[in-house]
């Protein structure tokens, strides 16, 4: 049997470069030799002149791919590429126009779970428990006082302001006064146009991979600690910035309610192939908090950790990945 040509889609140009970096080698690395021939391509040189800081990659853009000149056109493209320009939808139209068949999902769903204001509305019609919250889409209009003033009648203090467009907790802070609203705006409108601002829910943070297209699995179930007593950008790629347990330290019954919500959520978003949707256990039970479509892949990431516990190993993970591309 002839190997499959994999083009691995990574670095870009979102705030989360060299996060896809990382998730970029670390799939060349492990990918199956013998079943595959794989090459890394930086997404930051679609549409301009290839090279970059990624001495690594491939020395041209991904439209040359589409040519099958110099190099055979891939079987399948893994993307790899995390935040905007890559977990947005915009890369899956690109490859879409150019035939090429990709892992993860496709251009709504990709959009619709980068777009964490648009997926609530989507979610909560769905019957999925999301934070309560407002969304702020003029940077002018979102006066602090008056946003102060409809935080103190809908929500109360502590709340989590995060650009609705964004990923890796970029631009997300948390206000616990109105001494600190305008710098969490600030922060937030800087990232995006558009912001939410969310009930802060105390409690145990979870997540749950999934994989699957028509029919999703969800992995176990994982308990996130970190060090900081804030999941932020540190905490989640910085070596020891947090602590994974697995399967998290929760009933049976609330185990199996929280993979029964990855799956919905992955299915109403209308995800393929992988996802991971981060919760909180509350006060009023499980609340979901974002699905994403491209979970990270490196060394501290959870998809992979969750799979491990599983008993599916990371090149065997890569194996489901694709072949669930390649399914349709």
């Amino acid at each position: 049997m002839s190997k499959i040509d994999v083009a691995v889609l990574m670095g870009g140009i979102s705030a989360e470069r060299t996060v896809s970096l990382s998730t970029g080698r670390q799939i060349l690395q492990s990918l199956d030799q013998d079943k595959y021939t794989p090459v890394g391509i930086d997404a930051a040189a679609i549409g301009r002149v290839p090279g970059s800081d990624a001495g690594d990659m491939a020395p041209f853009d991904l439209a040359a791919l589409a040519e099958a000149s110099g190099r055979p056109r891939p079987d399948v493209v893994f993307v790899a590429l995390h935040g905007r320009g890559g977990e947005d939808g915009s890369v899956q139209g690109l490859l879409e126009l150019l035939g090429l068949r990709y892992t993860g999902s496709g251009i709504l769903a990709s959009a619709l779970a980068m777009d964490k204001a648009a997926a609530k509305r989507v979610l909560r019609h769905e019957g999925v428990p999301v934070p309560d919250g407002l969304v702020l889409d003029n940077r002018s209009a979102a006066n602090a006082d008056d946003v102060d003033a409809a935080i103190v009648e809908a929500l109360g203090y502590p709340v989590v302001v995060k650009p609705s467009r964004e990923g890796s907790t970029f631009g997300c802070s948390i206000a616990r006064s109105r001494d600190e609203l305008a710098a969490a705006l600030d922060a937030a409108f800087a990232r995006d146009s558009v912001v939410l601002v969310e009930e802060f829910l105390p409690g145990m943070e979870i997540t749950v991979g999934v994989l699957g297209n028509r029919t999703p699995e969800a992995l176990p179930t994982i308990e996130i600690v970190p060090t900081s007593g804030f999941y932020d950008y540190e905490a989640k790629y910085a070596a020891g910035g947090s602590r994974h347990v697995i399967p998290a330290r929760l009933p049976e019954e609330t185990l199996a309610e929280a993979a029964e919500l990855a799956c919905n959520c992955h299915q109403a978003l209308g995800c393929r192939g992988m996802s991971r949707t981060d919760m909180i256990v509350s006060d009023r039970g499980l609340v979901v908090l974002e699905t994403n479509t491209i979970p990270g892949m490196t060394p501290t990431s959870l998809l992979p950790e969750a799979a491990q516990a599983a008993g599916i190993p990371f090149p065997d993970l890569l194996d489901r990945i694709i072949g669930l591309a390649l399914e349709d």
